[in-house]
């Protein structure tokens, strides 16, 4: 049935190499491996060709040829014919094409696009229970066309680091998104079993598959985010391995290179893995919070996925609210501090951690926290010091301050004071006179203490200001009357030293 099948079409070579070499027609052009397993196989996957040194034994070798010819429809073949119909047309498009040139191949491209349409609808149609062969020749086209390496310049900014250089797009992406969308019905086809697929949906595969994140093409990412969140829901014998491998790439991301271009998406799927985790959290659970996502803040690009990452450490603190004085504790770990933009997004993330704190874990933090806060309010850099003020304006944080404002006012005071005295921001000032005017309201005694506290404090700064300055004076005196000799070191005049820093 199969040979009669293929005799239909139209064949450029008249003769097959019972050895396994690719035939020439009559013209030079080279017949497809794929026509020729068919013919005698019935469906059993491509020959190997030797192109295939270039790819590792983890995934099915590409074959480059120069000629293809398109199979018979779906539609022309009975029901059950098409399963054979279904891997010969899947061998067809291991075919490989150089896209770099635009005008090369251009037939055979067009082919291998409609076949692969004619692919995806047969899929899609859910009409056939895919059977072992047809798996294994998905997967073998999938990691021919997908898995590759990256060459040098097309992931010369892979970390982020220039925001304004534009994405590099892969030429091959008209073909590319073909296949991902078909690997994405093939996934969730409700004919594909997932007991017989993951055989060959296997650790292997998964790696490549993560490997390809690093794409800089944003599109080629989107669809690896779909097509891997559809893996791990369903495939349940997978998903260790999956958060394990993930966790390898966020270790050399934070550890070692500091350069990857799908840190963003690989969080955003983690943060749909968090919130289907069950109660209570296993240990494994909370040292990937420690040990990666606090750590994730590190960087210099954490600009480009802290919204993702934000999103996973508040899915962890919504399961387990304890975790909430542990992640504070993280981020005052690797609190930037000479990037204000940082401190900015570093404030805003207390601000959502803050909002879901219950008073106990509140008060274990407090104290170092509005250290650090106390700090950012002093900041000559107004962004960072109207968003530490910003904390005020939240009713569960002001609620909390309330309850434990023995403690934080006397830290808070002196920044305060020292803001509405130099701060160089009107809006700056504004805002510290309303959090002032707040602390009053809230414990004027208490307020009235940290006051005096404050001018005595000053007061003794300004008298050991100027002993210091009075000891300076003598020492100068004392080696001004003194005839330099030789080597001797010689003490400038306060003359010279009066310089503004």
């Amino acid at each position: 049935m199969f040979k009669q099948l293929l005799s239909k079409l139209p064949r450029k070579s008249s003769k097959s190499d019972s050895g396994g070499e690719l035939n020439r027609s009559s013209s030079g052009q080279i017949a497809s491996p794929v026509q020729r397993s068919g013919a005698s196989g019935g469906g059993s996957g491509p020959v190997r060709s030797n192109s295939g040194k270039r790819m590792s034994s983890a995934v099915f070798p590409a074959s480059v040829v120069a000629g293809i010819e398109p199979l018979v429809p779906f539609k022309d073949v009975p029901s059950s014919e098409k399963l054979n119909l279904f891997v010969s047309k899947v061998s067809l498009c291991c075919v490989t094409f150089d896209f770099s040139d635009p005008g090369k191949n251009s037939i055979e491209k067009d082919v291998k696009r409609q076949t692969l349409l004619e692919l995806l609808d047969f899929v899609a149609s859910g009409s056939v229970k895919f059977t072992e062969p047809a798996i294994l020749a998905m997967c073998r086209m999938c990691a021919v066309n997908l898995f590759r390496v990256f060459p040098p310049n097309y992931r010369s900014s892979g970390g982020g680091e220039n925001d304004d250089d534009e994405p590099m797009f892969d030429p091959a992406w008209p073909h590319l998104q073909i296949v991902y969308d078909l690997l994405l019905k093939f996934i969730t086809s409700p004919c594909l079993d997932a007991k017989l697929a993951k055989k060959y949906l296997d650790h292997a595969f998964i790696v490549r598959l993560l490997d390809l994140f690093d794409s800089e093409d944003p599109r080629e990412r989107e669809c690896l985010k779909t097509i891997l969140h559809r893996v791990y829901g369903k495939f349940m014998v997978h998903r260790p391995f999956v958060r394990k491998s993930m966790s390898n790439i966020f270790y050399r991301f934070v550890f070692e290179t500091e350069k990857h271009s799908g840190i963003a998406e690989l969080l955003e799927i983690f943060g749909s893995i968090v919130s289907g985790f069950a109660l209570p959290l296993k240990e494994e659970h909370k040292i990937f919070l420690w040990r990666v996502l606090i750590p994730l803040h590190k960087p210099k690009s954490v600009g480009n996925y802290f919204q993702q990452l934000s999103y996973c450490i508040t899915q962890f603190i919504d399961k387990e609210p304890k975790l909430a004085s542990v992640v504070i504790k993280g981020l005052l770990k690797f609190w930037p501090i000479t990037n204000s933009q940082k401190e900015v997004m570093f404030l805003g993330e207390v601000e959502e951690i803050l909002e879901a704190m219950s008073v106990m874990e509140f008060q274990k933090i407090m104290v170092p926290l509005f250290l650090r806060i106390a700090c950012c309010v002093t900041s000559s850099h107004f962004q960072v010091s109207e968003r530490a003020l910003f904390l005020w304006n939240n009713d569960q944080i002001v609620n909390l301050i309330g309850h434990n404002r023995q403690a934080i006012l006397p830290i808070m005071f002196t920044a305060l004071e020292k803001n509405a005295q130099n701060h160089w921001n009107q809006s700056v000032l504004n805002l510290t006179l309303n959090v002032r005017k707040m602390f009053c309201e809230m414990d004027e005694a208490l307020f009235m203490s940290c006051h005096a506290r404050f001018k005595e404090d000053e007061a003794k700064e300004c008298s050991a200001a100027e002993k210091r300055k009075e000891i300076w004076e003598r020492l100068e005196n004392a080696a001004s009357m003194k005839p330099v000799t030789g080597k001797t070191a010689v003490l400038v005049t306060p003359r010279a030293t009066s310089i503004a820093c």
